[in-house]
């Protein structure tokens, strides 16, 4: 069993470290936000409870070692989204990889600022050999964030899932370490 110990990365403009118990305010705002969670597999929050009860879901899976969930946190400590790897799969080194962005600081590149950071701990110490990403066929900005971190397309689940009553398929990305490597030091 692999278990996360505290950990912190830094961006230019980012401070990406663990869930706390009082991120639950910051939380439930970002996950409570229905056009923010449109493109979301489960529906937004409703009620603070199920903000504490993820903490707690994430706090568990940092011991278990089944997610790495990293809080975005501005300069000021404003917590403005998430970045996770999760689903892993340690026989064959992967994973997958989420995220979600408050509305409020959209269009300002902090995921491909936060994400490479990740993405790096992920091929680095965590020693994976692929990332994946699925995410819902209209999210267009979510499209263009993994091309740009140099995701491949792979192909379409039909009918994967089921939220708020509407059905929908999901497009899988993948990431391999090589072309994460070659992406990131180009061959001279």
């Amino acid at each position: 069993m692999h278990t996360f110990t505290s950990l912190e990365l830094r961006t230019a403009r980012l401070q990406l470290r663990f869930v706390h118990n009082n991120d639950a305010d910051a939380l439930f705002r970002l996950f409570s936000d229905p056009p923010a969670l449109r493109y979301w597999s489960s529906a937004p929050w409703l009620h603070m409870a199920q903000a504490e009860a993820n903490i707690e879901q994430t706090l568990k899976s940092y011991q278990d070692g089944s997610a790495l969930r990293l809080a975005m946190v501005l300069p000021d400590g404003e917590l403005i989204g998430t970045v996770t790897l999760y689903d892993f799969d340690r026989r064959n080194h992967r994973c997958q990889i989420g995220y979600m962005l408050a509305r409020g600081h959209w269009g300002q590149r902090y995921m491909q600022e936060a994400l490479p950071a990740l993405i790096a701990h992920g091929f680095g110490p965590l020693e994976l050999h692929r990332i994946e990403a699925d995410i819902h066929p209209d999210n267009i900005a979510s499209e263009r964030i993994l091309a740009g971190l140099h995701f491949q397309r792979e192909g379409c689940l039909r009918e994967r899932w089921f939220v708020g009553g509407e059905i929908s398929d999901s497009i899988i990305y993948g990431l391999l370490r090589r072309d994460w490597q070659a992406a990131i030091h180009p061959a001279q």
